[in-house]
């Protein structure tokens, strides 16, 4: 048994007692009633996290010199307009799948051939899902197209309306647990590569998309989930940073919708070059070359 004594909480802190920390580890703030006003909708502790990368050393409570108050707010505000692109990017990604692997499951083995565990690998994945399936069915009991089914289908899904209930990490889940040939031919027709990149990919943007849901930072973030990627890319990207994210999400969109990630993603990070660093976002020299 630990006889320790825990560490004793730190109290809380008025927002005039926040500021005043802040000063005294070398934030330059220009106005402390702007900045108490910030603090009052933003947590202290979320904001601060910005500021993280911006210390002299990992260890050390001081801001280098010449970060102001104003710079942690911009990257904090840098990190939430990439939230909302890295999330509408997603959207499109999940879409896609959604039709993929209903479409091939449905003409390969039938309408409602995803009850069946003989048509994925493991056993014990597959009931977790259909767990999954019948929770998110339930959560969405007053949709109409679920009320349709129960009333008209006795409570039959077809695995195109099944689908559509699902959430992406369920989602991901079914896709990584269907037979190697069934992912093989799915990743070769919609994406020219092999499954095993598609199914990595899904893991780690499900990872993302939770960040994002729920107003996680993304700027300094080193991956926990870190996806596979080509030999030739793996030489020259870190697969830490989020710029490969913003690789991966390019080779699942459409050519249209990778035009359009690449102009957002440009136009955000020219609107805050003066506050980010790339380094930071693992964003190498001549980053557009590979959404080519």
């Amino acid at each position: 048994m630990d006889s320790r004594e825990p560490n004793q909480l730190k109290v809380p802190k008025t927002y005039e007692e926040q500021v005043s920390i802040l000063k005294e580890r070398g934030l330059h703030i220009e106005s402390e009633r702007k900045a108490i006003e910030v603090l009052k909708r933003i947590n202290y502790y979320r904001l601060t996290a910005y500021g993280l990368t911006l210390k002299t050393s990992d260890k050390a409570d001081q801001f280098k010199s010449g970060i102001s108050f104003e710079h942690i707010l911009k990257l904090y505000e840098f990190d939430k307009e990439l939230r909302l692109l890295l999330l509408d990017a997603i959207e499109s990604i999940e879409t896609a799948f959604r039709a993929h692997i209903a479409y091939y499951h449905a003409h390969t083995y039938g309408a409602v051939a995803y009850k069946d565990p003989t048509h994925f690998k493991n056993e014990t994945y597959h009931a977790k899902f259909l767990n999954n399936l019948e929770r998110s069915l339930k959560e969405n009991e007053r949709e109409l197209f679920v009320k349709h089914h129960h009333t008209k289908y006795q409570s039959n899904f077809p695995i195109w309306v099944a689908i559509e209930v699902l959430s992406f990490s369920t989602l991901s889940m079914m896709f990584k647990n269907l037979h190697n040939q069934d992912k093989q031919t799915i990743s070769k027709e919609h994406y020219s590569m092999d499954f095993k990149y598609i199914e990595s990919w899904l893991y780690t943007l499900t990872m993302i998309r939770n960040i994002c849901a729920h107003h996680g930072r993304l700027y300094g973030k080193t991956l926990t989930i870190r996806p596979q990627v080509f030999a030739n890319v793996k030489k020259e990207l870190s697969n830490e940073r989020i710029f490969i994210v913003f690789f991966i999400i390019s080779k699942l969109l459409t050519s249209n919708e990778r035009n359009v990630f690449v102009d957002k993603l440009t136009h955000l990070l020219d609107t805050y070059a003066a506050f980010i660093d790339y380094k930071q976002l693992g964003i190498p020299q001549r980053w557009k070359k590979y959404f080519e």
